[in-house]
């Protein structure tokens, strides 16, 4: 009943709020691939405003959104905050770096007076009195949180994105498959142009696995540059937050305003003099020009695709024509010994410590709280029984204490590997697929399964890693390239992945029907 209840509030909002035209123009936008700098020079040019431009992206989900489900909850202040927004503009005659800039959030970070349910019913009566850190510094910038976007349910799953509150969330290039999973519902309403750009979370997978599957950019940054205070953990010592967008550009604007150090997140303190004065100056389309990339071979198992294979294949031809030299066959010493006994089980402190920082509700303070309160997901309940039950600590190698990314010395030692490798061949990145096989369909999400390339690495080492479109397979289903790099080399992921992006224009809306 109370999901019943939360859906009907969702639609008479959006009813409500789409039902008030601009005052200043009635007319139609069209919101396809619109960027940043595209929508600050009509706001400069009078093409049309904030107020006009909000409005079109809540008419576009209204009228879409029943395919892909990718929206949660809209933010009933959205146009009152796009009027005030016009109104900034015009006593100032400037624009702060995304003022006016429409942003989806995944339903795992706190956004004052909009619900945080982490796709759970145990969570869906939890509305936040204040914003995350990273809302108040992306709200400072000027933007305006549009929406929330569903998950996997506690972002449990890198496969699909099902949760108890909104159901599952359909791939907009063809709503048969899966956009991944857990940032699946941000995933598909930025690439459905539902808004300008968003926010993923990225425990093992999760910005870049979805970004891939719905042809995103998405960046995983370095542990420690972006906070993730005032979001639900999966594994806090593996999770980052960041953007998914449809440009580098856009998504490198939105890093530069989140990038920095929070008090509330220790591990941020690693990012001082490590951020630049700006990312945007590193957006060089000939970024691709002299520099190495390494091909890293041990992410190419039998069961790669043959067509991702293809892809791939392909875009190292177009890396090399954009003037860059490509390694083959990047081979790091004892990587599979390596990268075994990396995953640490923390979910059950990890939630409660968040329950009780912000949620503070006495009837909710457990997992098994949550457990008793119940969940439509077969998926999600089997992880919570497993995550009350079983010990917490390192799998297979419990000996060892379970640390963040600059102290843990498995983890470490795996980065060093990787990074010795990298500065004895003067690599500038490695590449592989984002994913090695094309995405499930829904209704065989589990069995069509057969991993991805992106919780091997960056979630343990904490290195960047950047995912960019790479074309597409068979079905109209999106595929993506992944630029991993060295600690804080995020102003290196950027050229390369700009002058990649720039140099092959594998970005194409959906065709959504």
């Amino acid at each position: 009943m109370k999901k019943l209840y939360s859906a009907i509030f969702t639609i008479l909002t959006l009813l409500l709020i789409t039902s008030c035209k601009s005052e200043s123009v009635d007319m139609e936008i069209n919101v396809e691939e619109l960027t940043i700098a595209k929508i600050h020079e009509a706001y400069k040019s009078g093409e049309f405003t904030a107020e006009d431009l909000v409005n079109a992206y809540l008419n576009r989900i209204k009228e879409l959104d029943t395919f892909t489900n990718a929206i949660t909850a809209i933010n009933p202040k959205a146009i009152k905050l796009a009027k005030q927004s016009d109104s900034l503009f015009k006593e100032t005659g400037n624009l702060k770096p995304l003022q006016g800039i429409p942003i989806l959030v995944k339903d795992n970070i706190n956004v004052q007076g909009l619900p945080t349910t982490a796709g759970s019913l145990a969570l869906q009566d939890y509305i936040p009195e204040k914003d995350a850190f990273i809302i108040k510094k992306l709200k400072d910038a000027g933007a305006i949180i549009l929406a929330k976007t569903n998950m996997a349910e506690w972002a449990f799953s890198p496969m699909h994105t099902e949760s108890s509150t909104a159901g599952t969330t359909h791939n907009p290039y063809n709503l048969d498959y899966v956009p991944a999973g857990s940032s699946g519902g941000t995933a598909a309403g930025v690439a459905a142009n539902f808004a300008v750009i968003g926010l993923g979370t990225d425990t093992g997978n999760s910005i870049r696995g979805p970004s891939s599957h719905c042809d995103l950019v998405g960046f995983r940054t370095t542990l420690g540059l972006i906070s993730r205070s005032a979001i639900v953990p999966l594994y806090l010592r593996n999770d980052v937050v960041g953007p998914m967008g449809r440009t580098v550009t856009d998504a490198t604007k939105v890093l530069e305003v989140m990038a920095g150090y929070d008090p509330t997140d220790s591990i941020t303190a690693h990012s001082d003099g490590n951020i630049p004065e700006n990312y945007t100056q590193f957006l060089q389309k000939n970024g691709l020009k002299g520099a190495k990339i390494g091909v890293l071979s041990h992410l190419f198992g039998d069961d790669t695709d043959p067509e991702i294979v293809t892809l791939f294949n392909k875009a190292m031809k177009d890396i090399d024509s954009l003037g860059a030299e490509i390694i083959p066959n990047v081979v790091i010493p004892d990587f599979d010994e390596l990268r075994q006994d990396q995953w640490c089980s923390a979910f059950k402190t990890d939630l409660e410590n968040f329950l009780s920082t912000y949620v503070k509700n006495d009837t909710i303070k457990t997992i098994k709280d949550v457990i008793r309160i119940g969940t439509n997901s077969d998926f999600a309940r089997q992880r919570l029984t497993s995550s009350a039950e079983s010990e917490e600590g390192r799998y297979g190698h419990p000996e060892t204490p379970c640390l963040n990314a600059y102290h843990d010395e498995r983890r470490i030692a795996f980065r060093e590997a990787i990074e010795k490798v990298m500065d004895s061949l003067q690599l500038d990145a490695l590449v592989y697929p984002t994913w090695r096989n094309k995405p499930a369909h829904i209704a065989n999400f589990q069995e069509e399964y057969k991993g991805d390339n992106s919780q091997i690495i960056a979630p343990h080492t904490g290195q960047p890693a950047f995912t960019v479109p790479m074309g597409f397979s068979g079905d109209n289903l999106p595929a993506g390239i992944q630029f991993l790099g060295r600690m804080f080399s995020e102003p290196t992921l950027i050229k390369l992945t700009y002058a990649y992006e720039q140099g092959t224009d594998h970005r194409k809306p959906p065709v959504i029907e």
